[in-house]
């Protein structure tokens, strides 16, 4: 007779000898396949894989001038599992001149893998970055001293000249949101932040090399793994050139100094950025090294806004630069001629409305408007656009047509600078206007558009696009600031032409009212005897004192540089826009200023526009 009882228990335990051995296995598995502690151990022991960074790519002006270019700098890495139990923390705090304190933070933030989540101790981690050759030839003398530490040399940019701050950018340390966006970084690795260096990150960086050495039990480096064969050397970053004069920059810093706004200059036969200048402005060397972040919560507190690039991103009226734009789209429609006439008694005056003017003759031609900047000429021209039923079905389709002309002249969305944090100023089409008025709206109604106020902004740039397509009656490059990359051709958005909707012939009237107004009008104070200098002044109005703005190109045929200047609460065109306009395109096209010149450009920048109740 069998014992049942006995025949259970053989199997319970059977069941539980079966189950060890699972276990077991699966831990073996979990530890051998699918954990890679034990082999980081282990190759820890045998191996160190030492990263080799690239030498990042220099940075040059369009004449060769070197502006960006590579230092030397170390960082101190650690592998806890080497350093633990065996530092001389107190030593190493005094070599490095750091407190106690100071390293329980460094190496919390290490092991914080919300941090830090490539954390591994059997890894090197960063400990400290950037430190100066001083202060590395002091360290490097007791390295040995140290178990677990190791010195991982590093490049950090430094900046020739104090000025294109924010064409250039800068360098600084990954965030986690960089590491987790490119798995090419690692914590402790730099990028570019701002400006060419964010723009071009991937050009100028280079790529990694390695480099694999053996070590005894001891962790003793005992030479490289099987002769090398296995390393891989780092491949250095792009050199870029800019289209940036460096001469014309500085000179356009000096001439802002203690005002607000932006001077932009154009290359009209290749979309060039030949200089970008936004006021107040900063030291691109106080963006570098350890003192960095200090540096940048300063600038970002400072209530004059330096780190905004007001040439790119601010948005302004545009004033009567924008007049331009209204003849070349009301002669190309056949709204006007050459020959129409409007009246101007200082001012348009229709059904009660009445937008002022300066005194000048009258009736007047699209020429002298242009001369005399003449509001009531462009008020007239943009009412009887929107009001033509016989070339618009509605004035909806007037509106929509008017804001085409625009959009082809590169107003109202991004035109696609090299540089990231364009904005795209406004241009209002007819949903716009339906929304605001609840469809019951006028040429009366958005008349102040025709002069560059009301609902229209721009950028700067977009002055100075406007400038370039104007010098070549028709048609402009995108701007850029990146003139050539080493071994690598431009983006083609930088290479090919776009056309604008408006006639060449209106183009050659816009030009000689341009002319006429440098030799007659208001931009009197931009004439040079030496080459015919096209311009237009603007006035735009603001809730304080009036801003100050320029716009033109010289020569006249065959041009070099077209510009924008904007200086905010600088009053009258005349008063800052043209004078530094004209100073502008003197030191471009002649490389250098007359002695007259220097004087008057000492001049403006010791003039001060100030802000504020305290002033």
């Amino acid at each position: 007779m069998k014992d049942f009882e006995l025949e259970k228990r053989r199997y319970v335990v059977g069941g539980i000898a079966i189950a060890i051995v699972v276990v077991y296995i699966i831990r073996l598995f979990v530890l051998q396949i699918m954990s890679d502690d034990y082999k980081k151990n282990a190759d820890s022991n045998a191996f160190l894989k030492k990263v080799e960074f690239p030498s990042r790519g220099a940075i040059y002006d369009r004449n060769g001038k070197l502006m960006v270019y590579n230092q030397p700098a170390y960082d101190i890495m650690i592998v806890v599992n080497e350093a633990r139990g065996r530092l001389d923390t107190t030593e190493f705090c005094r070599t490095l001149n750091i407190t106690r304190d100071d390293f329980i933070r460094r190496m919390d933030a290490i092991k914080d893998r919300n941090r830090n989540p490539g954390y591994s101790r059997f890894t090197q981690q960063l400990f400290m970055s950037q430190l100066s050759d001083k202060d590395f030839s002091i360290f490097q003398e007791r390295l040995f001293r140290f178990p677990g530490i190791y010195v991982q040399k590093r490049s950090i940019r430094q900046y020739q000249y104090p000025y294109a701050a924010h064409v250039l950018g800068d360098v600084a340390e990954v965030s986690q949101a960089d590491i987790e966006t490119d798995d090419y970084y690692q914590p402790g690795d730099y990028i570019g932040k701002l400006g060419v260096e964010k723009k071009y990150e991937r050009e100028l960086r280079g790529e990694k090399g390695v480099q694999i050495l053996l070590r005894d039990a001891h962790g003793r480096i005992q030479g490289s793994y099987q002769n090398g064969a296995l390393d891989r050397r780092p491949v250095a970053g792009r050199n870029l050139t800019l289209g940036i004069d460096v001469n014309l920059q500085s000179l356009g810093e000096y001439l802002m100094a203690n005002k607000k706004g932006s001077i932009v200059a154009l290359d009209p036969a290749t979309g060039e950025v030949l200089c970008m200048v936004s006021s107040p402005t900063y030291d691109p060397r106080m963006m570098i090294g350890r003192q960095r972040s200090k540096n940048h919560a300063l600038l970002a507190a400072n209530e004059q806004k330096p780190l905004l690039n007001r040439s790119i991103m601010g948005q302004y009226p545009p004033g009567s630069t924008f007049k331009t734009s209204q003849a070349l789209t009301f002669l190309s429609e056949g709204i006007v001629t050459t020959g129409t006439a409007f009246p101007c008694s200082h001012g348009f005056y229709h059904r009660g409305l009445h937008v002022g003017c300066h005194g000048h003759a009258s009736p007047i031609p699209v020429v002298g408007a242009l001369s005399t900047s003449c509001n009531a000429y462009f008020c007239w021209g943009l009412y009887y656009m929107i009001g033509n039923r016989k070339k618009y079905d509605s004035v909806q389709d007037a509106m929509n047509t008017w804001r085409d002309y625009m959009v082809s002249m590169g107003f109202g969305y991004k035109l696609g600078i090299d540089l990231p944090g364009e904005k795209r100023g406004l241009i209002p089409n007819a949903n716009f206007y339906d929304k605001a008025y609840k469809g019951s709206w006028n040429g009366l109604t958005i008349i102040s558009i025709s002069i560059g106020q009301g609902e229209v902004n721009l950028t700067p740039l977009q002055i100075a696009n406007l400038g370039a397509t104007i010098a070549n009656r028709g048609y402009y490059y995108v701007p850029h600031v990146v003139k050539a990359i080493q071994g690598q051709p431009l983006d083609t958005l930088y290479t090919r032409r776009h056309y604008t909707m408006a006639k060449a012939w209106a183009y050659d009237k816009v030009v000689e009212g341009m002319r006429s107004a440098v030799e007659r009008g208001t931009c009197r104070a931009a004439n040079n005897p030496q080459y015919a200098v096209c311009g237009k002044t603007g006035t735009a109005q603001n809730r304080g004192q009036d801003h100050s703005v320029f716009m033109g190109f010289a020569p006249m045929d065959k041009p070099k540089i077209a510009i924008a200047v904007y200086v905010e609460n600088g009053g009258f065109g005349a008063d800052f826009g043209v004078p530094i306009g004209a100073l502008m395109m003197e030191q471009y096209i002649n490389g250098k200023l007359s002695e007259d010149s220097k004087k008057k450009a000492d001049d403006f920048h010791n003039r001060h526009i100030y802000y504020g109740s305290n002033h």
